[in-house]
């Protein structure tokens, strides 16, 4: 049978509060969101592995604070002034600094307190897990308002299924999210991949998405299971 060009257009995710799926995994993070400006003090640190929905609750955050966002692997060159100067700002992905990049945050952190400015901080690991070699950035860290996020539960993994399904606009049989969240990796990224696959796939062989068609989806994959 011919199969057809997939070729990817993209879509755009439901991104705001009202799209965030709240469980046990991540109320802790999505109420240190909700509570600004009302924080303890001027920055805040979210954790969690890849796909756990750091990047959704910071669009959220910076939208709802008209932050700036930037990549801590930037702060080498970055003007920290400047930074501070938009009021609010996003310093995503914090691992392994330069030398040059945690003096940055250092300062950042002790400017954006001295006016009164906000910063959210995001990670993999939490504060006092990071590999920070500044003494008193580390200790600085280690004090921030800080919420994990988890891996997500059965039930929270199968409303991730749904909503990414709706964000694409495909109509999908109800028997097929449970189908997935029993055999795909416990992670809202391998939930995205999982859809995107099953979207293509469709669009290639132009049939509907199906149990059937999941099936074999899985198999090529590997079929991660738990």
């Amino acid at each position: 049978m011919a199969r057809q060009l997939v070729f990817e257009l993209g879509h755009r995710p439901a991104s705001g509060r009202e799209d965030f799926l709240v469980a046990p995994s991540n109320e802790a993070a999505v109420a240190l969101i909700d509570s600004w400006p009302a924080w303890s003090g001027p920055a805040a640190l979210l954790s969690g592995p890849s796909g756990s929905g750091k990047t959704h609750l910071t669009e959220v955050w910076r939208e709802k604070a008209q932050a700036r966002r930037i990549e801590a692997a930037a702060l080498d060159n970055a003007d920290v002034p400047a930074l501070v100067a938009a009021r609010a700002l996003i310093v995503e992905d914090l691992g392994v600094l330069s030398d040059t990049a945690e003096r940055t945050l250092f300062h950042l952190l002790n400017l954006t307190a001295q006016e009164s400015a906000f910063l959210l901080l995001t990670a993999r690991d939490a504060p006092g897990r990071l590999a920070i070699r500044l003494p008193d950035l580390a200790s600085r860290l280690k004090a921030l308002p800080h919420a994990a996020l988890g891996p997500p539960d059965d039930a929270l993994l199968a409303g991730v299924l749904v909503k990414l399904f709706d964000d694409r606009q495909l109509r999908v049989p109800e028997a097929l999210i449970p189908y997935l969240a029993a055999r795909i990796e416990r992670s809202v990224a391998a939930a995205r991949d999982v859809v995107a696959a099953l979207d293509r796939a469709s669009l290639s062989g132009k049939r509907p998405i199906t149990v059937p068609l999941a099936a074999e989806v899985l198999a090529g994959q590997g079929e991660m299971k738990l």
